[in-house]
């Protein structure tokens, strides 16, 4: 049966058998990835159950960056018709932007070269069968890599929940700042305008995280900002999360202080730094001012899982009170207690393609400038 594998309780004995399906030269060549040709959905593993897959491993050789975009990740439960989890395939291993770069977190790492190897330890149980796919909706073939390890049982686990994911991008987000002339207000009438008239008292305009129906587990997230409209501060953030559970109303049950105090960082902070259940894998901006670029945080409820009965809306405010403008993405994880689809359609390829980067200047060199 389905169990717990951290140090403690290896030397449990259970019920289960190990498996995996690779992409390895089954004529014992080194060959040993497959090719996936332009505009084609591959599977690569087809698993009977019961069982649980417990890690993922890939590489890809593709034949720039922005294929980590181009390619989508899906896998179905239960002979299903709908993925569970439908995700560009950078984005699913930990890393939006379309960019590969190590970094290590608990359940998710991008691994030397240069992040090239992805690796997921996401714990899918399920009861009938698991489908793995890759869609490359890219022009070019490129090369895949991978290990699927999973276990095998002889009975379902009790009170399964699926895996899913969900991923989203609202490019840009819909800033009141952008058109209103107070934004350029400096000194105490802007920390005035700022700190105390702008409010948000219901949340409806914040960007969206997750937002599904039924019974399960929300297990966390990871958020790619890309700023190319930070506030006076220069900072994409003081935007609260705001995670609304079975339709309750605003003020939710669990609401934040801001975007830094959700990921468990604090003080706009301008370091990369990994732990293994939240971090900052990305940033792009200055070592002084401003954060102008690429941003990934993420932030996994390993310990402190949010539980919800009929629904849940994750959420979190573009600026302070919804007052910026910049291109967000996101990619949340989650359990059901049925599988059911990822989310709302995901975005055509050119929908989901990272904003070409912009140069970054200091503020001292545009004021010398």
């Amino acid at each position: 049966m389905l169990g717990k594998t951290t140090l403690s309780n290896l030397c449990t004995l259970r019920d289960y058998q190990s498996r995996r399906v690779s992409s390895y030269a089954q004529d014992g060549s080194n060959s040993d990835s497959w090719r996936i040709e332009p505009h084609v959905e591959v599977t690569l593993a087809h698993i009977k159950g019961p069982g649980c897959i417990k890690h993922i491993w890939m590489t890809m050789g593709i034949p720039q960056e922005d294929y980590t975009r181009r390619v989508v990740l899906r896998i179905y439960w239960n002979g299903a018709a709908f993925p569970s989890v439908e995700c560009p395939i950078g984005d699913f291993f930990g890393i939006g932007h379309g960019i590969r770069k190590n970094f290590w977190s608990l359940p998710l790492q991008m691994s030397p070269q240069d992040g090239k190897a992805f690796n997921s330890w996401w714990n899918m149980p399920f009861s009938e069968e698991a489908r793995i796919t890759v869609l490359n909706e890219g022009d070019q073939p490129y090369n895949q890599y991978f290990y699927i390890d999973y276990e095998s049982y002889e009975e379902a686990p009790r009170r399964l929940a699926y895996f899913h994911c969900q991923w989203r991008r609202e490019n840009p987000t819909k800033g009141w700042g952008d058109d209103d002339p107070r934004s350029e207000v400096r000194d105490d009438e802007w920390r005035r305008i700022f700190w105390v008239e702008a409010k948000n008292t219901s949340g409806a305009d914040n960007y969206v995280i997750l937002d599904t129906q039924g019974d399960g587990i929300y297990v966390g997230c990871h958020l790619d900002i890309d700023c190319f409209q930070p506030q006076m501060n220069k900072w994409y953030g003081e935007g609260d999360d705001m995670i609304f559970v079975d339709g309750e109303p605003w003020p939710p049950s669990l609401h934040g202080t801001g975007t830094e105090d959700y990921f468990n960082t604090a003080y706009c902070p301008r370091q990369e730094f990994c732990t293994p259940y939240y971090g900052i894998p990305v940033y792009s901006g200055t070592s002084d001012w401003p954060f102008k670029g690429k941003n990934t945080l993420y932030r996994y409820h390993i310990e402190d899982p949010v539980r919800f009965r009929k629904s849940i809306k994750v959420t979190i405010e573009h600026g302070h009170a919804n007052k910026l403008s910049n291109d967000y993405s996101s990619t949340a994880y989650y359990y059901l207690s049925a599988p059911a689809p990822a989310g709302p359609p995901l975005l055509s390829v050119a929908e989901r393609l990272p904003r070409p980067n912009e140069p970054v200047y200091s503020v001292k060199k545009r004021v010398d400038e």
